[in-house]
């Protein structure tokens, strides 16, 4: 934000005081980290090893190998598991993992019915207030060669998607050594590249479970730095995030957004400033370049299945691509090298991405919710703004954050701080020329993603 607004109130002393960071939330476990201090915990020497090894399987295609321990599906999910079940060991049991297996009837690119597993670690929230709030961060273990039925090919699928596997192991490395007060959920789903499997079976079942999935990151091809024409950009990744969908029927809150401007003011897109304002803040010389679109053109991702089902979801994807080291057989042509393998990842810049996952994952997760009932008033015509919403329940709650920017600006350009209040009049700012947004802000300056006011009168 590049500007606070002059004469208006200002934030109370108190609200940025520390909390205790010393006592240990929920008896035992421990205390919230300093995010600026974690980040620098992820390891690229820890991600090579894990590219590496996935890309050792020979192939990790959906319809490849249970059975073996050296190749295959099977085996890759059996070391996945391995990996996060160490993880668990070595955090006291606080990290729970499981297999979330289920069977996938015939389809497009499943000739027959076939059993699916998907790696699955959650570390659960120590606030009470906060646990059922659950953030998702997902990579997908299976691989492909050129043909997308070639079960049998060699497809180490180091970049699609050993890199975005690995990052999430790595974050749940480094992320299950703390306390967050929302509930984070590290996964490895399969079936990806037979049309997103793995990831729907399980956003069906949080649909089913009821689960509150406030934001889901899925970290699919972060590893490569270099295109076709040698062109290197190791300074950004691009964050894919989705506006309004492709609706059948217009909900109300569809409908409020697109009467009054709003359709950039979706809760994926408040997620996707939130999660470039945090990478951006504790990951120096990384650029998250926010993409107002669901994803690349004749591609698609595992978030897809969460916007399709109403979740926040976005994609974080690397900068530039080369097309030939995706969806190839390893073979050397006209003296090109075809295929995905290891030695093509930039494994530092996979650490890189893994920190911006880890900034905007722990922002997020210690970060009390979006304010719910957010309304504004259109009662009476008036230069004024008045807002009003419902308090929020977090313990550490410090206060609230309006913010606002032009109807054509990108991201938020003012804002004035305020107390434990449920109602606010921001003088001179008349509601027709700009976009209002609320924040909740925790003791320890955590900052909640924006929701946006349905008018009310």
């Amino acid at each position: 934000m590049s500007r606070v607004c002059q004469g208006l109130p200002i934030i109370l002393a108190a609200l940025y005081l520390p909390a205790a960071a010393s006592a240990a939330p929920d008896g035992g476990a421990p205390a919230p980290p300093h995010i600026e201090e974690v980040v620098r915990e992820i390891s690229a020497k820890n991600i090579e090893a894990s590219v590496r090894k996935l890309s050792g399987f020979q192939t990790r295609h959906t319809l490849s190998d249970t059975t073996s321990d050296e190749r295959g599906i099977g085996a890759a999910r059996r070391w996945i598991k391995a990996e996060l079940d160490k993880v668990s060991r070595d955090n006291g049991g606080r990290l729970r993992v499981e297999l979330d297996e289920f069977v996938t009837q015939p389809g497009p690119r499943v000739p027959h019915a076939t059993p699916l597993v998907n790696v699955v670690a959650t570390l659960p929230g120590t606030q009470a207030e906060s646990r059922d709030r659950v953030y998702v961060v997902s990579g997908h273990y299976d691989s492909r060669a050129s043909d997308a039925l070639d079960a049998s090919a060699v497809a180490p699928g180091a970049n699609d998607d050993a890199s975005g596997t690995a990052a999430v192991l790595e974050l749940a490395r480094v992320m299950a050594r703390y306390a967050f007060y929302a509930t984070l959920v590290f996964m490895a789903v399969a079936g990806e590249e037979q049309g997103l499997l793995g990831s729907t079976h399980w956003a069906s079942a949080a649909v089913d479970k009821k689960l509150s999935v406030a934001g889901m990151i899925t970290n699919d091809i972060i590893g490569n730095t270099k295109d076709e024409s040698d062109k290197v950009d190791r300074g950004q990744v691009r964050l894919f995030a989705e506006g309004i969908g492709p609706v059948k029927v217009l909900t109300p809150e569809i409908a409020d957004l697109l009467r009054t401007g709003g359709e950039n003011d979706t809760p994926t897109r408040q997620l996707g400033r939130a999660i470039k304002e945090l990478g951006e803040k504790y990951v120096p010389g990384m650029n998250v370049t926010l993409i107002y679109r669901r994803d690349r053109y004749l591609r698609g991702g595992d978030h897809g299945p969460f916007l399709d089902r109403g979740y926040p979801a976005v994609r974080l994807t690397e900068p530039v691509e080369d097309y030939r080291h995706q969806h190839q057989n390893v073979r050397l042509e006209k003296g090109v090298p075809y295929g995905d393998v290891p030695d093509l990842v930039d494994f530092g810049y996979v650490a890189q991405v893994a920190r911006v996952n880890l900034a905007a994952l722990a922002g997020l997760a210690l970060a009390p919710a979006v304010p719910t009932g957010v309304e504004l008033d259109t009662s009476r015509l008036e230069n004024d703004t008045g807002l009003r919403w419902q308090a929020n329940r977090e313990p550490d709650l410090a206060g609230y954050r309006v913010v606002w920017r032009d109807t054509t600006a990108p991201f938020w350009q003012n804002h004035v701080d305020l107390g434990k209040v449920t109602r606010f009049v921001v003088k001179g700012v008349s509601k027709d020329n700009v976009i209002f947004g609320l924040q909740a802000i925790d003791r320890d300056g955590n900052v909640s993603p924006a929701a946006y006011p349905r008018p009310a009168r």
